[in-house]
């Protein structure tokens, strides 16, 4: 098993390599052992409510939405809740259905001072899978077998 420093450097190796505005990027599984083992780390997952009701959640994971279901309408005190329930100087990990929302979270708490904002590589459900049109087998949080539930 990996050390958190050594997590954390992968993460921030990916952020170089890709050019990204943020801390870093992590892989699902480098993110569940971070929640599990760095002290005061936070995932906070930007899907919207229905798709936590629906197809389910990480435990332990903040929620607080990027976009409204239906229509997906940007949340637009996303920043003010984040700011209110996130320190800034926490490790602080965003996840989403399959990486986009949450990459845009990252690089917006990066530009409000969160200098350990890192966005989680696939998302929740992962691509879809070429054969069945189906989420959640080929990679993401879900595929990786790692904690969740259905609401």
């Amino acid at each position: 098993m990996e050390t958190i420093n050594q997590i954390l450097q992968k993460a921030k190796q990916r952020a170089q390599v890709n050019n990204l505005p943020y801390a870093g990027a992590l892989t699902p599984e480098e993110a569940q052992q971070l929640m599990a083992s760095a002290p005061g780390a936070c995932l906070v997952d930007v899907r919207s409510r229905a798709e936590l009701e629906l197809v389910g959640r990480v435990p332990q994971a903040l929620s607080i939405e990027w976009a409204f279901y239906p229509g997906m309408v940007a949340n637009p005190d996303f920043a003010a809740h984040l700011d209110k329930q996130v320190d800034r100087e926490a490790l602080v990990m965003f996840l989403c259905r399959t990486g986009g929302r949450s990459h845009n979270a990252a690089v917006l708490a990066n530009s409000m001072g969160y200098t350990e904002a890192y966005n989680v590589l696939e998302g929740f459900e992962g691509a879809t899978d070429p054969q069945t049109g189906q989420r959640g087998k080929i990679n993401g949080w879900k595929a990786a077998g790692l904690p969740w539930t259905n609401s």
